[in-house]
Parts: C-alpha cells; sequence; structure tokens
C-alpha cells in the first residue's frame, strides 16, 4: 500500500481526534463529512465492509470507511496505554498498516472489532517495552515512568480526580492497566476480553477486581 495513502489516513484521524486538541467539534461539519457518513450508512456492518475489501475496485475505500468507524476507539485503547498522543498516533499507525495487511485473511474466527483491538493491544504493548529497554540502555528511567509522561501532558492537574484517576491506572502493572481499561472505559464483556488477552474470564475477573482496589487506594492516599 502506498506510504501516501497512510499520510492521508493520519490527516483523517487528527480531524477525528480534533477535540482532544482543544478544537469545537462543529467545525467538523461539511460536505466531505456528510459524504463519508452516508457511504458508512450504505455498509451498515462490517461483512458489507469485508466483501467490499475483498474486492481489489473497492479495497481501499472499504478500508477507509473501516477506519473511519473504529479508528477513534483504537486511538483511545492506545492512548490509554501509552499515555503521549504522539506515542498513539505512531502505534495507530503501525496499526493500521497490520490490519490492512491481514484484512484478506480475517476468517471471522472472532468478531472484526475484537480482532482489531487485539492487534493494537499487542501493538501497544510491544511499544511499552521497546520504550522500557531504550530507557534501561540509556539509564533513563525517566522516560520509562509512565506517570511522568501523564505529568508532562497538556492541561495534567493532579488535584483533579480525573487526572489522579490517570496516575492511579498508570501506577499498576501492563497488563492490570490493560484489564481495566478494556472492562472500565471500553465496557468490554469478559468474554471477548479473553480473547484479546489470551486469558480466561475468571483471570480476568480476578485482576479487575486488583486493579480496582488498588486503585481506590491510591486515590485514597494508601498506596
Amino acid at each position: 500500500m502506498p506510504n501516501a495513502y497512510f499520510n492521508t489516513f493520519k490527516e483523517q484521524t487528527k480531524i477525528i481526534r480534533s477535540l482532544d486538541e482543544g478544537l469545537n467539534q462543529k467545525t467538523l461539519a461539511g460536505s466531505k463529512s456528510r459524504v463519508m457518513s452516508k457511504e458508512l450508512s450504505e455498509y451498515q456492518d462490517d461483512t458489507t465492509l469485508l466483501a467490499a475489501f475483498a474486492e481489489e475496485a473497492t479495497r481501499e475505500r472499504a478500508f477507509t470507511l473501516l477506519l473511519k468507524r473504529y479508528s477513534e476507539r483504537l486511538y483511545w485503547h492506545i492512548r490509554r496505554m501509552v499515555v503521549s498522543h504522539d506515542d498513539a498516533d505512531d502505534v495507530l499507525q503501525n496499526v493500521s498498516v497490520k490490519i490492512w495487511r491481514g484484512l484478506i485473511n480475517f476468517r471471522e474466527d472472532a468478531s472484526l472489532y475484537t480482532w482489531m483491538y487485539r492487534i493494537a493491544t499487542n501493538e501497544a504493548i510491544s511499544f511499552i517495552e521497546l520504550r522500557k529497554k531504550r530507557a534501561t540502555q540509556a539509564l533513563d528511567q525517566s522516560e520509562n515512568n509512565l506517570s511522568n509522561l501523564l505529568v508532562a501532558e497538556k492541561g495534567f492537574d493532579e488535584r483533579k480526580l480525573e487526572w489522579k484517576l490517570q496516575q492511579a491506572i498508570h501506577s499498576l502493572p501492563t497488563k492490570q492497566q490493560l484489564v481495566f481499561n478494556l472492562r472500565y472505559f471500553d465496557e468490554m464483556p469478559y468474554e471477548e476480553m479473553a480473547s484479546i488477552t489470551a486469558t480466561s474470564v475468571g483471570a480476568l475477573k480476578a485482576s479487575y477486581h486488583h486493579a480496582v482496589k488498588k486503585i481506590e487506594q491510591f486515590i485514597k492516599g494508601e498506596y
């Protein structure tokens, strides 16, 4: 797939996430957005999008519409793990490439949504592990500390509960962060979480329970 296509996709994702940059969502209105929405309505489910992707003539358009449908959720799933907007953007680019390359062989053993989340999760974890490795080699643990990245975020205010919650989440081990985010923010059923994380439902419930307890203690100043 040509690089120019992914450069276009990067611009599209910037528009989708304009709220994160403090822009007014009303600026998204316009004929281009309405055309995209109309096309999405024509593909009422993932099955029709997959069928369009299977045809070479409609493949790129189907992929664009697929990203329009799911990229915002994937972005925030990644962002909650890696913290930085720029890092999340980079990871999402890698995820989009892997989705493009793997979609033609997608066999629907799981839902498309779950399959893409699994790719995003693995890419985010790989990114975090690589960042840890680089920080260790450079003897710079501050780069590896997600809490430090969080403090550096625009608008950070540790007095506000929402930022305190984020600090608490990033004090957890990576796997517990993932479990908490999927359950709390994405409200994902444990069965889908099990498919994404290759972990039993029972273990996920226990991990979520422990994560909630640790977060409560952190916010109360006990952890």
